[in-house]
């Protein structure tokens, strides 16, 4: 007997808010998430809809922090090329 595949589910998680949030409310999103995945209590359809969107909110915060990671790498470059160029003056 040949394994079928599952449908498309149509019931998949609307995501297309998460790249319009910050950093605190995607973190507080996935902290409400996660609190919910353990706690239990959801059907796996409810389960696997808040994992999707906890995956998305995870990746937009990692985001968040890539960036900022960059800004903080830019402004010390910054701060050092100034110290070099008060230096040789």
């Amino acid at each position: 007997m040949a394994k079928q595949n599952p449908s498309p589910d149509s019931s998949a998680p609307d995501l297309s808010d998460i790249d319009q949030l910050g950093y605190e409310q995607a973190r507080e999103q996935l902290v409400e998430i996660v609190s919910k995945l353990e706690t239990g209590g959801t059907t796996l359809e409810e389960s696997l809809q808040l994992w999707e969107r906890g995956e998305a909110l995870a990746t937009r915060c990692e985001n968040w922090l890539d960036g900022a990671r960059q800004r903080l790498d830019a402004a010390r470059a910054r701060r050092e090329e100034t110290r070099e160029q008060a230096a040789s003056e």
